[in-house]
This record gives structure tokens, sequence and C-alpha cells, in this order.
């Protein structure tokens, strides 16, 4: 080749490397077939590369196959380059196998991009045989092969080959700490991250900005905000706090960490051309509950001209919900519908979840149904909302559809839908799902581990949830809080209390959850001192201020009998919201102060609360109580025809109670037939007790019909239905009831009261003599019963007396 060929050569290598576009690349194509040099083998190799660049894939494929050299490793490595790009990693791995088939040994540029697509395929198997071509041609040390290795190895699991790989490199740039780092993160061994940091500080290579926004992530995921604040500080003496990944860590460690102010003024030092860095606040604002301030950060936001994208909606969006803003979350449906943003599965959800929390179920269906691809995050989020509402068969068709499109559910997909279980009361089913979650290797995640626990405590298998909780490998504040409330709701309030002890003794955090389940199992008990000392705990710590540890105390006041500690409370609390609301209603409707729950009830609508399905039961119930029974029906139409809010199996029993125990069986009955599901034990109980207090033996007898098959070891029911028969004189039915529970091996369990006196509790049974003080306790009842009857106080049996049948 003559000197002006080799001129004309190295100009069109250096024109073809420097196309920024495809028109520019077809300019010098042309050039190049016009002096006849486009048969040259390496130009041929040259003009391929320029078109995979240009991502124009046609046009590579018709210059491979238009008849270039095919002998040498570069055309073949673009054609591999070329397919990984587009995501065809099966083509990738087929030309990669043809180019073995043809003879031709592969180089170090050719492995990198066929173990991307290994591992983009997820198939170790496969790429561990590439490995073996990478040690057998030597090229095992590369650190671009080895990189390669590695981060594949991490991204699918196998970090201890990563590991060992890793260590065998005699070379180790930043790119290489920051992959095996990186890998150590994404498999969740956060300390090993951090300890492989703390090597690459001893060794020659400086970190830079990715390996500081990789440690920083660790920082913010593990709430580890001294660490962080050290790490800031070697960021500022490394230079590179102000490079965007950085600063934009710093934010998300800062904002995770509740240290808002840091966050703020990490997010005003930086420039405000970035779109992550907007959206990092705005997030920052909406987890910690700053709704107001995200909404004005999102308007400044516009107003500077940035516009937002799929992230920022998905981020902002919660705070809408928070705001009960269904007008202004509608609008913004409308803004990213309009401005063509692009709807992926984060920002569906947000879109789903803020649909749900404001009671709009057909829009959140609506977007839903218009989703053609199956996408797990989408299907959990309509599982959670379904779940929310009460709608459990709906959330079990939705996982069934799941599991029909051969998507494997995630473990918060399985939390999500075990609470439907819970509700419907599906034990079977229960069951089923926690083998598929032991198959799959769920059950040492907290979330599973919890909503296991509450699962099985809800289907009344205590034994059970006691048993996975104290099997759990790790358990966070949430599992605390699934068992001490597991315990209060399952007759196990002592437990509970010792429970919330434990996370002390141990140095467990407490949340307002925590607080508000331990303060729960003080109402059931119901223990005023215990109840008391909390209070104290939470005037002393940062739950003084919390909206739901407060309404909680207001509930536990309330069951404890003290309604004026309950309305200090209430009447004390710097902010109110729509469960503070609820807790104060049903307090004054359980003490029978009806005319006040219904004001409390009209001043809660005028400061602008919404009620939901909690106001309405507690509203129900307060009208039970007092025997409003017109009122109480008004208020059940309101909540539907003006609220839309979906009656649920708990305001149905109160319907039941309020119109059975006005002596309107007929009209319970009819409303029990017009229930859009099944009845439970609970609506048929009351309908049975009704019957009882007006001696109706036909509605009483079929109410226990159906208890007997919904819950056959409940003594209470037999009972009442042989009292039933006993107060009509009907004894052969009274005999009947009594064999039935004999033939059933039902057996009758004691009922029990309890007193408290100087901050302790005394539980008495019937003909209890277990009490240390009992002979003084039966002395002064036999005391009483004397004055009783000098008063003329005559006994009335419980039963009315069995006629004495003649011998015939």
């Amino acid at each position: 080749m003559n000197t002006k060929s080799l001129c004309l050569t190295s100009r069109f290598a250096s024109m073809l490397q420097s196309c920024s576009s495809l028109r520019q690349g077809y300019q010098v194509h042309s050039q190049i077939i016009v002096h006849g040099m486009s048969d040259n083998g390496d130009m041929g190799s040259r003009i391929l590369g320029m078109y995979v660049l240009c991502k124009s894939y046609t046009d590579a494929k018709n210059v491979f196959f238009g008849g270039i050299d095919l002998r040498y490793a570069s055309p073949w490595n673009w054609m591999i380059r070329g397919f990984t790009m587009m995501g065809s990693y099966n083509n990738a791995l087929l030309f990669y196998f043809k180019m073995l088939g043809c003879g031709i040994s592969p180089d170090k540029y050719t492995f990198p991009y066929v173990i991307k697509a290994c591992g983009s395929l997820g198939s170790l198997s496969l790429a561990r045989m590439v490995h073996e071509s990478v040690v057998s041609t030597g090229f095992e040390m590369d650190l671009f092969v080895g990189s390669s290795l590695i981060k594949m190895y991490a991204e699918n699991g196998a970090i201890r080959d990563a590991h060992e790989l890793f260590e065998k490199l005699p070379v180790k740039d930043s790119v290489l700490w920051n992959v095996m780092i990186n890998g150590y993160v994404k498999n969740g061994d956060l300390n090993k991250a951090m300890e492989l940091f703390r090597q690459m500080r001893f060794t020659e290579i400086k970190p830079n900005y990715v390996t500081f926004a990789c440690v920083l992530s660790i920082c913010a995921s593990a709430m580890m905000l001294q660490m962080g604040k050290v790490l800031h500080g070697l960021a500022i003496t490394c230079g590179v706090d102000s490079d965007s990944p950085v600063a934009n860590t710093l934010l998300a460690m800062y904002s995770k960490s509740r240290c808002l102010y840091e966050a703020r003024r990490i997010f005003d030092m930086t420039p405000r051309t970035d779109l992550v860095t907007w959206n990092g606040m705005i997030a920052g604002y909406v987890q910690n509950g700053f709704s107001v301030e995200a909404c004005d950060l999102f308007r400044e936001m516009l107003s500077a001209g940035v516009k937002p994208d799929s992230i920022t909606f998905s981020s902002f969006l919660p705070s809408v919900s928070d705001l009960a803003g269904l007008k202004q979350g509608k609008e913004i449906h409308g803004y990213i519908v309009r401005q063509g943003v692009v709807m992926d599965a984060f920002l569906k959800n947000a879109l789903i979840d803020i649909y749900f929390k404001c009671r709009e179920i057909e829009m959140a269906c609506n977007i839903f149904n218009q989703t053609k691809t199956v996408d797990t995050v989408i299907y959990t989020a309509m599982i959670s909302g379904f779940v929310l509402h009460g709608m459990h068969s709906e959330a079990l068709r939705t996982f069934q559809r799941l599991l029909e499109a051969k998507m494997r559910p995630t473990s918060v997909t399985l939390a999500s839908i075990l609470p439907a279980f819970a509700g419907l009361a599906s034990l079977r089913l229960g069951k089923e799902l926690h083998g598929y979650i032991l198959k799959h290797g769920h059950e040492g995640g907290c979330y599973v581990g919890s909503s296991l626990t509450d699962m099985y405590a809800k289907c009344g298998r205590m034994d059970l949830a006691i048993s996975i909780f104290q099997n759990m490998p790790v358990r966070d504040v949430v599992a605390w809080n699934s068992m001490i409330s597991s315990c209060s709701q399952n007759g196990k309030p002592e437990e509970a209390i010792i429970l919330f002890r434990d996370i002390g003794l141990k140095g467990e955090d407490y949340d307002c959850v925590t607080i508000s389940a331990a303060l729960s199992a003080c109402s059931n008990l119901p223990a005023l001192h215990y109840g008391k000392q909390i209070h104290g705990f939470m005037m002393k710590g940062s739950f003084r201020t919390d909206l739901f540890a407060e309404s909680a105390l207001v509930d536990m006041y309330s069951k404890c009998g003290d309604l004026t500690l309950a309305r200090r409370v209430f009447d004390m609390m710097e902010w109110k919201n729509e469960v503070s609301w609820n807790s104060i209603i049903a307090a004054y409707g359980t003490h029978g102060r009806v005319k006040e729950a219904l004001r409390l009830f009209q001043i809660m609508l005028e400061k602008g609360f919404q009620p939901d399905h909690i106001t309405f039961l507690a509203i129900l119930s307060a009208c039970g109580h007092a025997g409003l029974v017109d009122e109480g029906l008004d208020y059940f139409r309101s909540m539907s025809q003006n609220y839309e809010i979906r009656a649920r199996m708990e305001h149905y029993a109160c319907m039941v109670d309020l119109l059975g125990r006005s002596g309107r069986l007929n009209e319970a009955l009819n409303i029990i037939k017009s229930m859009p599901f099944e009845a439970d034990a609970g609506i048929w109980g009351a309908l049975l007790g009704a019957s009882r207090s007006h001696g109706n033996v036909e509605t009483a007898e079929l109410a226990a019909k159906h208890l007997f098959k919904l819950d056959p070891e409940n003594s209470g029911y037999y009972i009442l239905l042989a009292n039933v028969h006993a107060d009509a004189g009907q004894w052969e039915s009274v005999l009947k009831v009594r064999a039935l529970m004999n033939e059933r091996k039902v057996q009758k369990l004691p009922g029990c009261s309890w007193i408290e006196i100087n901050s302790i509790s005394h539980v008495f049974v019937a003909a209890d003599e277990n009490h240390p003080k009992s002979v003084e306790i039966y002395l002064l009842l036999n005391n009483l019963l004397l004055e009783m009857n000098r008063e003329g106080y005559a006994p009335q049996p419980y039963l009315p007396e069995q006629p004495k049948i003649s011998n015939v």
C-alpha cells in the first residue's frame, strides 16, 4: 500500500471514529466507496463499527454480510457488541458461537460483551463456560475482561465467585473497586461493602465520585447517619462533594435520616439544573411527612422551567394522597397525560395508590386495566389497594392473575396478599401460601414474617404466629409491632405488654405503631397504670406529639373508663387527623354520651376532615348503645351514598345489632340477606343474641344453624340457643342442643371478670377459689346477699325451672 493510500486510510478511519450522526456516517461511507477502499479488511470493520455506534443495526448487518473480511475477530466483536447494545442477548451469544465455529479466536474485546449478554440472560452456567474460555485464552487477568466477569457474577448473586476473581487480579483500578463494592451492596451485604471501602482506603487508589455515591447509599439505606457524616467530610476533602451523584446521594441520606435541614442545605448549594436533585428533595419532604413543603417545591420546580419526569411524580404523588387532595391528584394525572410523561410501572403504582387512598377505586382499576404488560409492582399496588378497602376477594383474584401470568411475586407482593387471607379467615389458603414462601426462600424477610405472624393470629392460630416470630432471624420494629398487636387482639394483653418491655430491654427501636399497640393492650386488660406509664414514656421521648400515638392514648383512657383524661389528651393535641377524631368519637359513643359523639362528628366535618369507615363504625356503634335506630339507618345510608364508603362486615354487624336490640328482627334479617358477601359469625351471633332478648325461636334457630357451621366449637352459641328454647319452655329442644354439644365435644369455657385496684388487675371466674383473698371475698358477698334479702330482693333463676315430667 502506497503512502497516499495509507494517508487516505488513516483519514477515513479518523472520520469514521468522529461521526456523531448517521448522516455523517453515510457521507463518509460514500467517500470510501468512491475511493475504492471499502474492500479493505480493516476499513470494512471500521465502517461496521460506525454503524453499530450510530445504532443503525440494519446497515451494520448489511456490511457484515456484504463481503467484508471475516477472518479476524474485529467484525464479529462489533456485531456481538451491537446485539448486546440493542438488548438482543440471544443473538449476541449466537454470533459468539458462530465465531468459534468459524475458527475465529476471540480476543479481549470479545469477552466483555459476551459476558454481559450471559449476565443479562441470568445464565450463570453459560457465563461460567465463557469464563473457562477466558482462562484458556489467557485473558482472565485483563482488567476489562476481569471487571466484566466480576460485575456479571455480582449482579447475578454469585458474590463469592466475584470476590474470588477480584482477589486474583494483580492490578485493581478505581472502576474494579467500585464494581466490587457495588456488587456487595446489590447483594445486601452492606457490612462487607463498607469493609471493602476501608481496604480501598489503604491502597494507592483514591475513591472517586462513583465510590462515594455507592458507600453513601449504604448509609442512607441502613440509617448510618454518623458514618454518613464522616464520609461527607471525606468527600469534601477529596473534592467530589459537589459532583451531582455524590450530592444527590448525600441529600437522600440526610432525608432518610430525618435531617431535613442538612438535606435542604445541600439542595440549596447544588445547581438547580439537575432533575435528580429536585426529585431527591421532593422525595425527602414526602418521606418525612412534609406534604405542604413538597407541594411548594414542586411548584417552584415548574416555575424554574425544570420539566418533571415519571420519578418526580412517583415521589410527589404520595404527598397529594396525604393531603387527601383528590382534585389535585386528578389535575396532576391530567398534566402527566397532556405532557406525554412516560407512564412507567412506578408512576402507575403511585397513581393507583393515590386513587385507592382517595377512595376512587374505579379510577385505580381503570389505570390497572390499561396496563398491557404484567408488572409485579403494579399488581402489588392493586392488591394493597383492595386490602385497604376490605376487598379481600378482589385482592385474591388479582394475585391469582399474577401467578397465571407466570410472574414470580416479590416479598412485598407476598406481604401485601397475606392480610387478604386473614380478612377472609382462610387458614387453608394462608398455609398454602406459607408453603410457597418457604419453597422460594422468602421466609427470611421481616415484612413477610410479620405478615405471616399477623395472618395466623387473625385466623386464630396464635401458636403458629408465636412460632414464626420466635424463629425469625432478624426482627425489625414491624415484626415486634405485629406480634404485640396480635397478642393484644387475641386475648393475650399481658403477653403484649411483656413484649413491649422486651423491646426496651433488648435495645430495639420503638415507633408510633409500637406505642399504639402497647396502649391497645392496656385497653384490653384494662390496666390504667400501665397506660399511664407509657404516657409518661411518651412525654419524655419523641412521641409526645405523634398523632397516632396520641390517638391511641385517647382510646386507652376511654376504654379504661377515664373519659375526662381521654378528652384532655385530645384537646391538648397540637395537630389532629381522622384517626384522632375517630378515637374521641368512639370514646364518647362507648360511654353512652351519644349526643356529644354526634356533635363531635359534625365538628370534624366542619373542620374539613373526611370520615372513613372507622368513623362510621364508631357512629353506628354509638347509635346502637343509645337505641337510636332511625339515626343509625340514616348514617348507614349516608356512608355509601354521600361519602362513597363501601359497608364492611363490621358495619353490617352494627346494623344487625342495632335493629335486633329494638326488636326489628325481620329488618335485621333483610340486612343480612342484602349483604354483598357471606355473613360471618359476628353478624349471626348478634342476630342470635337479639332473638334471645325478644324470644324469637324461629330466627334464633336460623342464626344458630349458620353459627354451628361457621364456628362449631364456640360453646356460647349452643348455650344461647338452649336459653332461647328454655325461655319458650321447649325443654326437648334444650336437651337436643345439649346432646349436640356432647356429640361435638364442645366444652363451655368459663367467663371471667376483672377489676383494677391500686394498680393491680384482679381476674375472677365463676366459683373461683384461686384468689389469695377468696375467703374474705365470699364472706363479704354472703353478707351483701343477706342485706339484699332483708331489703326484699328475690333472686331470679338464669333459666326457667324445667317442669317435672311424671311417669305415664
